[in-house]
């Protein structure tokens, strides 16, 4: 694993000859040279130092580049402006060997650095290149909101470590029944998540962010918190039987709820950031129910939403880029004047509201089996989440597509092979891997 965190510390000097094709076309490489280190089960392999991967942070870190490159890929204007893109790229490398070191950790203290080390490419990348005077209080909230819960973390870390005389999560194995230990290293995934009533960084961010920043918020960050959880679950299996219920009931509530609040949006990004908390809710009700269903529909669920929002996001930066706003009543009728970008729409739409043969279907129904086993009056909210996350997603699409196009548009240009390669690397990954789903569930 080591060779892997070596190959892109090696690649940062590049970042200053502003040759961002050759960087994309590295970690395109690195994607593939992942796909070699794979892990089939829930134990480790590839172990050097603190650091060693299986099934779940195999993916993860699978996905991390694959979305890594494809922000490169979406953000072609700011190297044609030269919008200090050397800086950049030296962001998105110090971005990957954070997550990739996160992902890959064994050890808790040094999962807990790099964790928090990940803010700081996303907190520049925000106030950086964001687009609205508001990107300041975006970052703010991101930072303050991260921060706040981190700390008890930290004190608890230290704690465990005065206890056990080490932090490598095979010796985290034992049973904590101490409802504040529970809240101080959960608290700090739950708002990563996000969770309901602590989500309102995200919807800030998200709107305020460039097209990568909002690629890799949706995509990656989110999924620190769910692989947080997940890592950590089960040292918490006898406080998590007792109190693990409330917050099936806040997220599944949250979830429906903010599935209502996205049908009244007018900002497209606005609309599919509200979208990831609806999702990651059902996630974090997964992981909550701690059975292996739950956690192989809250693994599966991770990946897809990571490609079907972060593929929504670069539909609507592509939009932003014509008609400079991203509100749905100047984004009409684009069926008239993009027929060809129309499809990906509809194509990105449908995987975002888990229609076959989409990932988030298969997520969805893991999900569904876990929590209705786990008790059936959660079938009101699911039933009604599934339904409503149906109604935004086709909102979304038919409001943007159909009608007649705003006549204000004065000039106009045409899509790229690049929009078109990015869109479809996005689709293909997200409709391909539920051929071979049992792959999927080969971690418990």
């Amino acid at each position: 694993m080591m060779k892997f965190i070596m190959m892109i510390t090696f690649m940062i000097p590049l970042s200053y000859l502003n040759l961002y094709w050759l960087i994309q076309f590295l970690f395109w490489i690195l994607s593939f040279c992942c796909l070699l280190f794979m892990s089939y089960s829930y134990m480790h392999i590839n172990i050097s130092y603190m650091l060693g991967i299986d099934l779940m942070s195999f993916l993860l870190i699978l996905l991390s580049l694959w979305i890594c490159s494809l922000m490169i890929l979406a953000s072609e204007k700011l190297f044609k402006m030269k919008y200090y893109s050397n800086l950049f790229l030296f962001l998105m490398l110090s971005l990957i060997l954070s997550l990739v070191v996160t992902f890959s950790s064994m050890n808790l203290f040094i999962f807990y650095m790099f964790f928090e080390i990940s803010l700081i490419p996303t907190l520049m990348l925000i106030i950086g290149w964001g687009y609205q005077p508001e990107r300041i209080e975006a970052g703010v909230y991101l930072l303050f909101y991260t921060l706040l819960v981190s700390l008890p973390m930290m004190i608890i870390i230290f704690y465990l470590y005065k206890m056990m005389s080490s932090l490598d999560f095979y010796y985290l194995k034992f049973y904590i029944g101490n409802m504040y230990m529970y809240m101080c290293i959960n608290m700090v995934f739950f708002v990563k998540l996000p969770m309901f009533f602590i989500h309102l960084w995200l919807p800030k961010a998200h709107v305020e962010a460039p097209v990568s920043g909002s690629m890799i918020l949706a995509g990656i960050m989110l999924k620190l918190g769910g692989y947080g959880l997940m890592r950590f679950m089960t040292m918490f299996l006898e406080i998590g039987m007792k109190i693990n219920y409330i917050f099936i009931v806040i997220s599944l509530m949250g979830g429906l709820i903010v599935s209502l609040i996205c049908i009244r949006q007018s900002d497209m990004k606005s609309l599919i950031a509200y979208s990831s908390v609806a999702h990651m809710g059902m996630v974090l009700a997964g992981v909550m129910t701690m059975n292996s269903w739950g956690m192989w529909g809250a693994m599966v669920m991770m990946l897809a939403h990571g490609l079907s929002s972060s593929g929504l996001f670069c539909l609507a930066n592509l939009n932003y880029e014509r008609v400079l706003s991203r509100s749905l009543y100047m984004n009409k009728g684009f069926l008239n004047l993009m027929p060809s970008i129309s499809f990906w729409w509809f194509m990105l739409c449908a995987c975002n509201m888990a229609a076959p043969p989409s990932m988030n279907l298969l997520g969805e129904i893991l999900l569904i089996n876990s929590m209705v086993s786990f008790t059936g009056l959660s079938m009101i909210f699911l039933m009604m989440m599934s339904f409503f996350s149906a109604v935004y997603s086709l909102y979304l699409y038919a409001y943007s597509q159909h009608g007649c196009f705003n006549s204000s548009i004065y000039s106009f240009y045409s899509s790229f092979n690049r929009e078109f390669l990015l869109l479809f690397l996005h689709w293909l990954p997200l409709n391909l891997l539920i051929l071979k789903s049992e792959v999927l569930t080969l971690w418990n």
